[in-house]
Formats: structure tokens, C-alpha cells, sequence
């Protein structure tokens, strides 16, 4: 049996269950934590225990409980932060406001290292990931797509049986559907993903079921219960 280019451990953080994922190459053993939302402690443990070498911290976008531990461990372990695109740069510069609303007082902004945009390709060890720009939920949030593994972690742009909030400050409802049904589902159906928070799933399995972005609720060209939510708050 061949060994895959990539593993995935998950960990929910934060009192808000925020999907982190520590990744790591195979061959390398050379890792990235995607969405340190907090529990550094916790997720510097779980790279030893997997014994992985941290390379960086990968960033979907900049709300607190994907971002909020970003600072501390580039400081703690002295890897670059990657992420998000430029858009989010408002959010960044929330992180800490935010994160004293929702019960994460740790939260601290961050500057990257580098801004991520549509088509550039972020390394890890001897393998790389693709950036897919998909803004909606923010107007920065990119997707990490490994094309050889058919995964991709998705931050907030999609979840199994929903998709993402658009009543925050600058989202939008239309784009996160079209950034969906024109930059994902392209990708392929048997694209397994990790959402920011709740179970995997697969983008076959979402076009088939899923009441916001399924190939049926497209076709209706009906806005949906999001598009409403965004209306109201907006």
C-alpha cells in the first residue's frame, strides 16, 4: 500500500470548537498548523506526539478562533505565518476586540509573513498546497486544496449541510455562492475537506444534499435562508 503525501490530525479549539488541523508532509514529517484559534499548548503537544517538525502556521482567515494563537506560537517556535489574503487585513485588526467578546481574552492579532492570493502554492516539506481564494465569509478567506490527496481545508467557506455566515461585517452572500460553485466544485466531488467546525465531508456529497450550494438549490436560483440573514443584518 502506498503511503499517502499528506496526514491529518484534527483538534476542535476554543470554547467555539473551531476546527485546527495539524498537516504534515510524509516524507518529511515537516508540518503546518491550519486555524490555531488557542490551546497552543495543546496543539505543540500534539506535533510531538505525532512527531511532526513545525515549518509554518497556515491561516484560512483572520477571525479569533482561527487565528487568535497565530502570534504566540510563531513567537514560541519561530515559524512564518501564511495567510490570509490582504482583504482580511480588517479582521486581523479585530482579533483581540473580538476575541474579549467571545470568551477567548488570549486572542492576539498577528502580522503574516506572507499574504496568500488566488493560484500562488504554499510548501510543506517535499509537498504543496494550492490557495483558492473564496471570499463570503470574509472577504480574504482562501482554501488550502492538495490536489494529489484530493483534500482541502476550508475554513468557513462550507460545512457539511451549510455554508458560512455572510451577516458578519463585509460578507456576502453571492460571493461565498459563486467563490463555491465556481472555485470548489471545479476541484472534484471526491475532494474530502475539513470545515472550520463539525464534521468532514466531500464536495460530491455537498452538491448532492446540501439546501445552500447543492447542483438542485443552484439550479431554483433560489437566495436561501443565508441570503436572508445577510439582508437583515446588513
Amino acid at each position: 500500500m502506498s503511503v499517502p503525501p499528506i496526514q491529518v490530525a484534527i483538534a476542535p479549539v476554543t470554547p467555539l470548537q473551531q476546527n485546527c488541523t495539524i498537516v504534515w508532509c510524509t516524507k518529511t514529517m515537516n508540518g503546518a498548523i491550519i486555524d490555531p484559534g488557542g490551546e497552543v499548548d495543546r496543539l505543540l503537544a500534539g506535533l510531538e506526539k505525532y512527531g511532526v517538525t513545525l515549518e509554518k502556521i497556515l491561516i484560512t482567515h483572520a477571525h479569533m478562533d482561527h487565528a487568535g494563537a497565530a502570534a504566540e506560537i510563531a513567537e514560541r517556535t519561530g515559524v512564518p505565518i501564511e495567510g490570509p489574503h490582504p482583504d482580511d487585513q480588517f479582521w486581523i485588526d479585530r482579533i483581540e476586540s473580538s476575541g474579549k467578546q467571545y470568551g477567548i481574552p488570549e486572542a492576539r492579532s498577528f502580522t503574516p509573513d506572507r499574504w496568500l492570493h488566488d493560484g500562488d502554492k504554499v510548501t510543506l516539506g517535499d509537498t504543496e498546497f494550492e490557495v483558492v481564494h473564496c471570499p463570503g465569509h470574509t472577504p480574504g478567506h482562501v482554501v488550502f486544496f492538495h490536489r494529489e490527496a484530493r483534500f482541502a481545508q476550508v475554513g468557513d467557506v462550507l460545512f457539511k449541510g451549510s455554508i458560512g455566515r455572510t451577516d458578519f461585517p463585509h460578507g456576502n452572500y453571492n460571493d461565498l455562492i459563486e467563490a463555491i460553485s465556481t472555485k470548489l466544485w471545479p476541484l472534484g466531488e471526491d475532494v474530502s475537506f475539513v470545515p472550520g467546525h463539525g464534521p468532514m465531508s466531500t464536495f460530491g456529497y455537498e452538491r448532492k444534499t446540501n439546501p445552500f450550494v447543492s447542483d438542485l438549490a443552484l439550479e431554483s436560483n433560489q437566495p436561501g435562508p443565508a441570503a436572508d440573514l445577510a439582508e437583515r443584518f446588513s
